[in-house]
């Protein structure tokens, strides 16, 4: 992070109206947009936060993109997590360095991203997704982000119920998916006591579907929340909300799967 930019790193250029563009660097390459011409090679060596000026005079700042930078510009098949919600996931769920973490679906990845950066080397992430071509583009984008795929990431073709059985242990299940309370027997079956399940769905319906059905298998600290986040414009003269906002997405449930055994078994 405190060395000048590279050929292959991506840069993140903000022009002067906020406008974001999200640059591949490449030895010889050129960017070109609306303000005119970026040459990639004034970008290579220089440092992170510089200023530079398109072939029109245009100014830009270059960052590196941040994991909601490269979320909200990298290429989808399935819709994907927005940043807003990435974040009270990983932290709904407690998602912690070395944790265990079972995810489906994958969709186009990132999730799966912000899952494997919480968890950390030490930790192991599998996801299951059904559809290859949702797989093939959260691939690209996973191995985009991080430069190769993780070696704690393991990408599984199929239904989360092929994982029934397996003998595996997961600290954290995490579903994207439209039926999640079709799936909780065979999530239960690799889950860690005390363990932490996490959904995200769009809709009430099912969220009261899936709600009564943890009720029913008795989950306790059963929780339902929807993050909205609201910018504010902010001058000398005046300081006021902005007049959009990012609403409702989705719904995140959490709940912590009890142990009914016997004390110490």
């Amino acid at each position: 992070m405190s060395e000048p930019f590279g050929a292959g790193e991506r840069a993140l250029l903000v022009d002067e109206k906020g406008r974001t563009y999200l640059v591949r660097l490449q030895t010889g390459g050129a960017f070109h947009f609306h303000g005119g011409v970026v040459e990639h090679g004034s970008l290579i060596g220089a440092e992170e936060g510089s200023v530079l000026h398109s072939s029109r005079g245009m100014a830009l700042v270059c960052f590196r993109p941040r994991l909601a930078d490269f979320v909200l510009k990298m290429p989808r098949g399935a819709q994907v997590v927005y940043p807003k919600d990435l974040a009270s996931i990983v932290l709904g769920a407690d998602v912690f360095p070395g944790s265990r973490v079972l995810e489906a679906g994958t969709g186009s990845g990132s999730l799966c991203i912000a899952l494997c950066r919480a968890t950390g080397p030490l930790g192991r992430v599998v996801t299951y997704e059904m559809r290859a071509e949702f797989q093939g583009k959260a691939r690209e984008n996973v191995e985009a982000f991080f430069g190769t795929l993780p070696e704690w990431l393991e990408m599984r073709s199929g239904p989360l119920e092929d994982v029934a059985g397996s003998g595996e242990v997961f600290d954290r299940v995490i579903l994207d998916m439209p039926e999640p309370w079709r799936v909780l027997e065979a999530a239960e079956s690799v889950m860690a006591p005390g363990g932490i399940l996490c959904s995200f769905v769009p809709t009430t319906g099912q969220i009261q579907s899936l709600v009564l059905a943890l009720q029913r298998r008795g989950y306790s600290q059963v929780t339902t929340t929807e993050t909205m986040v609201r910018t504010w414009h902010v001058t000398e003269r005046s300081v006021r909300p902005d007049h959009r906002m990012v609403a409702h997405t989705g719904f995140i449930t959490t709940a912590r799967l009890m142990h009914t055994g016997a004390p110490g078994t």
